[in-house]
């Protein structure tokens, strides 16, 4: 497997829990039990995904201003987390934050697959790909 694919399919995983989230309501066992792994998931995956992903890549002019840009989005998803945390789970207000959340990670992973993969593909070279991605999948692995 390459970087690319092994990162989809922790994509899939985020989208997955997110939508699993927004179908909660109220203050209960499900919703923190989600919103818990959620909140692992997103931090564990933008920690491996800076550390064996975007580090190579922000040495390339090429895919520097992108590489950026994405992990500037890794620290909105955070603050947006931030405040989920700072919100009751009965409130009304946390359903619409979570969302706000949804929309935020949905478009970022869009934007990772559709544009920063496709720039990466370029610069990175086959055995790269497939060393990020064994680097990438031991970091996930150890610290889920």
């Amino acid at each position: 497997m390459n970087i690319f694919e092994v990162l989809r399919e922790d994509h899939e995983i985020q989208r997955s829990l997110l939508d699993k989230l927004v179908e909660t309501s109220g203050d209960t066992t499900n919703r923190d039990e989600i919103f818990k792994e959620l909140k692992k998931e997103l931090a564990i995956h933008a920690d491996g995904e800076e550390r064996h992903f975007y580090v190579p890549l922000i040495d390339s002019d090429r895919t520097q201003e992108k590489s950026r840009h994405s992990i500037a989005e890794h620290h909105e998803i955070d603050e947006l987390v931030e405040e989920l945390e700072k919100t009751e789970y009965s409130s009304s207000a946390w359903l619409k934050i979570a969302k706000q959340l949804q929309e935020k990670v949905v478009q970022h992973l869009e934007e990772e697959e559709h544009e920063v993969f496709q720039m990466a593909g370029k610069v990175l070279t086959n055995k790269q790909k497939e060393t990020l991605a064994k680097d990438y999948a031991a970091f996930i692995k150890e610290n889920r």
